[in-house]
């Protein structure tokens, strides 16, 4: 039905989950957000990260990690401080919210991306920029929820940040770099296939034990892996584990969309119904700051100084704002807030708001975006054939 009415099958899942949510009986999750997250996750982050073209990554690299680091922090900040000022929430509490929403989820938009084609740069930021400021938003999100117990200061808050996020990468290097070694020693392609579902969710663990950012040191070792494995990897190997981690990844996804539809309540959304305004408000000016601020003025800087190949094209920066759409991560975290925190169910229903405009309303309207900024991708001509 998704595909006949070219809405993304992910908006698709969440409208069908929230439908069941508001007629059906009450669902009660089997596993804790914790455990969701252990598993949907590293299946996602590896897969978009093996099948990245480094070629294109390098070109983008600093661009996704402004978006992705210092981006995530002032997209908390600022819907921290308009939740605070608009609504009854206090900053500590409304930043909580802001670090929740302030990880992107590309998954409708890059749905989209596969009907309306843009250039391999452009899907490769949306794509890798989610990936980052997922382990950011989750780190941002311990610090905020740490601050709001009372359980840390400020500055010991903002060191432990940066630790996880040095230290994630650092163990992703290492694990990869483990992994490849294990690749070369055999040529089994079963095994070979084994010792990435290995890496992908053993990384994941270890980070997380470590009480370091899994997200990015599952990322990281992905990337480690696919550039040391090198030459062990055949064709036929690439090609299997490729195939497996794309099903895997639409499984993931698709269960994931629909436990998103289904967590969210008719009675959260009415109780925070007010403040979600104020939040979706604060959550579209805040995304076209960072994207305008961090990647329109210095790509306005390079075009005028000869560099215009590493600028990003106006199109695609406003193809950016409109793809932070807020997904799984947001709810997940949002379920996982301790059940003794004041004002649990207003900050979960802000969060839940602000994940299901962003879904329904930015998500089905990309396409139209996309084609109306002129960012679809500039097809070459095909050569010639002289012999006919």
């Amino acid at each position: 039905m998704a595909r006949r009415s070219a809405l993304p099958y992910t908006v698709g899942l969440v409208l069908f989950g929230l439908v069941l949510s508001f007629v059906g009986p009450t669902v009660a999750f089997p596993i804790s957000p914790h455990l969701l997250l252990a598993i949907v996750l590293p299946g996602l982050v590896f897969e978009a990260a093996f099948r990245t073209d480094l070629a294109i990554l390098r070109r983008s690299a600093g661009w996704i990690l402004l978006l992705a680091i210092p981006g995530v922090v002032i997209v908390a900040a600022i819907v921290a401080a308009v939740l605070s000022t608009a609504t009854s929430l206090t900053f500590t509490e409304a930043f909580l919210v802001g670090a929740m929403v302030a990880a992107t989820d590309p998954a409708a938009i890059l749905s989209t991306f596969r009907h309306v084609r843009v250039e391999p740069r452009l899907e490769t930021i949306v794509e890798m920029e989610s990936l980052v400021n997922d382990g950011t938003g989750i780190a941002l999100f311990s610090v905020a929820l740490a601050l709001l117990v009372g359980g840390g200061s400020l500055a010991g808050s903002a060191v432990s940040f940066v630790v996880a996020i040095i230290g994630s990468a650092i163990v992703g290097v290492v694990l990869g770099a483990v992994a490849a070694r294990v690749v070369r020693g055999t040529d089994e392609h079963l095994t070979k296939l084994t010792i990435t579902v290995v890496l992908a969710y053993g990384s994941y663990l270890t980070a997380d034990a470590l009480g370091l950012s899994g997200v990015i040191t599952t990322l990281v070792a992905a990337g480690s892996f696919g550039t040391i494995a090198g030459k062990a990897l055949t064709e036929r190997t690439r090609e299997m584990i490729d195939v497996v981690w794309e099903f895997a990844a639409f499984l993931l996804t698709a269960g994931v969309f629909l436990l998103v539809g289904l967590a969210i309540t008719p009675s959260t959304l009415r109780l925070a119904a007010e403040p979600i305004v104020f939040g979706v408000l604060a959550i579209l000016v805040a995304r076209a700051i960072v994207v305008y601020g961090l990647l329109g003025i210095p790509s306005m800087v390079l075009g005028r100084g000869g560099r215009s190949a590493w600028a990003i094209p106006t199109p695609w920066l406003n193809v950016l704002v409109w793809a932070g759409l807020r997904g799984a991560v947001s709810v997940a975290l949002a379920l996982s807030i301790p059940a003794d925190l004041p004002n649990r169910d207003l900050i979960q229903g802000v969060t839940f708001g602000i994940v299901l405009f962003t879904l329904i309303v930015q998500g089905s309207t990309a396409g139209l975006v996309v084609r109306r900024t002129g960012a679809t991708r500039r097809e070459t001509p095909a050569p010639v054939d002289i012999r006919s």
